[in-house]
């Protein structure tokens, strides 16, 4: 039944409205070609949003509900409410669109009836992977490695994804405390009742205005809005200044530069305060540009300087690119622009990369089975349409278009910030990852809404950024939408 099913999609043409089988109506967006500009008909959120958000309120908390989405009718950058609103969409479903709505090569990938198992069973990959299951892997995820990392493991999301690498910091901690011997009796009857020696007092260092997930461990290393913590135990663990670099960069070098070496003697004092308290650094965790905390930037020169510290330390570094890697600043993942004397310990990844996971060094692999485990471990299906948006990526020169529109974004935001220098500061971005500056939350927040009243759907970050995170295929034409409507918008403020 689903082969012939499967069979009969392949028959339709993505061309208007499909009205031969209704089957696949919903399944499929049948619509292939992206506007030509926003069209907004209602008030954001709109009657139905507002109806259907009251029904789903009966049941969880809808808060941060903004809008409701017609995915069918969604397409490349463009995002369609319920309403039938149709917005440009800058966000991106929060950072983790590669290619926009319904792109064609991931429509052939959900119809071609050789992908029909990987989507129709989720195997516990930990151990009942599916056939040729290492050569999926190293087709798509060990070929766009960073440089360096030959170890890889499977995620659901970027939180596990982090939960599980500090996992592998610990045990690599503990294996070379341990001169490579196996645990101890003691070791293994104290851990099933969560004390020392089997649950060491180790820490991991994280900065503020970090974060990292919503998972416990995660969440730990995360400091940018109260609401993500408040109510929830968190381990007492040394949290450093991430640097505060003032723009423009070549303006400031001096002061920016003074900031780095500022921030990293920090990270060295915490390091060993943490040890003489007798809770020793483990790993240290740090994004390679924090998000959610304000799109704040540190120098090359800074994370150079913090794998110099971890490495006189024995400590492992974990670099979270969750939000920041898949091609999004034009290379692949943005640590590649530190030049690094040696790649990091580890690297978490999820979003753009549609599944979860870590790199990581081979001292950081598990040498017992089952450690870094859950049921699923990941999804094999997110793997197989991963390898389509590879080739997309690739056929497309997605990473250079990546550096040519983040280039022409960036310009916009940087007139406009010459023009309203009362409202804009800061601009700054790579690639698709932008954002911008205002005096405070309340003016940002009321720019946002009525730039969404036009037609453009932006998100906010830290206390009073405005971030822009858009796809890899975004083009010069969809910027030019988003700075006409922002000035506008500006203007009239």
């Amino acid at each position: 039944m689903t082969i012939r099913l499967f069979k009969q999609f392949q028959t339709l043409k993505l061309h208007g409205v499909c009205s031969v089988c209704p089957l696949w109506r919903h399944a499929w967006s049948c619509y292939s070609t992206e506007p030509n500009s926003p069209t907004v008909k209602t008030s954001i959120p709109g009657p139905k949003s507002i109806a259907m958000k009251r029904d789903l309120d009966l049941i969880q908390n809808t808060d941060v509900v903004q809008f409701f989405v017609d995915y069918d009718r969604s397409v490349g950058n463009y995002i369609r409410d319920v309403d039938g609103n149709v917005l440009l969409d800058l966000f991106t479903q929060i950072a983790s669109l590669p290619l926009g709505y319904n792109h064609p090569r991931i429509l052939e990938v959900l119809k071609d009836p050789a992908n029909i198992s990987a989507f129709a069973n989720r195997p516990a990959l930990g151990i009942y992977p599916p056939t040729e299951f290492a050569k999926l892997l190293s087709e798509t995820l060990l070929s766009v490695a960073p440089q360096g990392l030959t170890q890889l493991q499977t995620m659901a999301c970027g939180a596990c994804s982090v939960e599980h690498a500090l996992k592998g910091a610990f045990m690599a901690y503990r294996r070379r405390e341990r001169g490579g011997s196996a645990p101890t009796q003691q070791e293994i009857d104290t851990c099933l009742m969560n004390t020392p020696p089997g649950c060491p007092k180790l820490s991991v260092l994280s900065f503020k205005n970090a974060f990292h997930g919503r998972t416990m461990g995660a969440l730990a290393l995360s400091h940018s809005k109260w609401f993500h913590n408040l109510d929830f135990p968190a381990f007492n663990w040394p949290i450093a200044t991430f640097p505060t670099l003032k723009y423009p960069l070549e303006e400031f070098y001096k002061e920016n530069i003074a900031e780095d070496a500022r921030c990293l003697a920090e990270v060295e004092d915490k390091i060993e305060s943490a040890k003489k308290a007798g809770q020793p650094v483990a790993c240290v965790a740090s994004e390679p540009m924090q998000c959610e905390g304000g799109d704040r930037y540190a120098s090359p020169q800074f994370f150079q300087g913090l794998q110099d510290i971890c490495q006189k330390n024995g400590i492992a570094l974990l670099l979270d690119e969750v939000q920041t890697g898949a091609g999004a600043t034009g290379k692949f993942w943005l640590h590649e622009y530190f030049h690094l004397r040696d790649p990091p310990n580890l690297v978490t990844f999820a979003k753009k990369m549609l599944t979860g996971g870590f790199y990581y060094t081979p001292d950081m692999r598990p040498t017992e089975g089952g450690r870094i485990f859950n049921t699923w471990s990941g999804d094999p299906s997110k793997v197989v349409v991963l390898k389509a948006v590879l080739g997309v990526i690739k056929d497309e020169s997605l990473l250079a278009r990546t550096t040519d529109t983040g280039n022409y974004l960036m310009k916009s935001l940087m007139d406009a910030q010459e023009k309203y220098p009362h409202l804009l500061s800061n601009a700054r971005g790579l690639g698709s990852l932008a954002a911008v500056d205002f005096p405070a939350a309340a003016p940002r927040d009321n720019l946002v809404e009525r730039l969404r009243s036009l037609g453009v759907h932006v998100g906010v970050c830290g206390t009073s950024s405005m971030r822009l995170r858009s796809t890899l295929t975004l083009e010069r034409k969809h910027v030019d939408i988003f700075a006409d409507r922002f000035n506008t918008v500006l203007r009239d403020t």
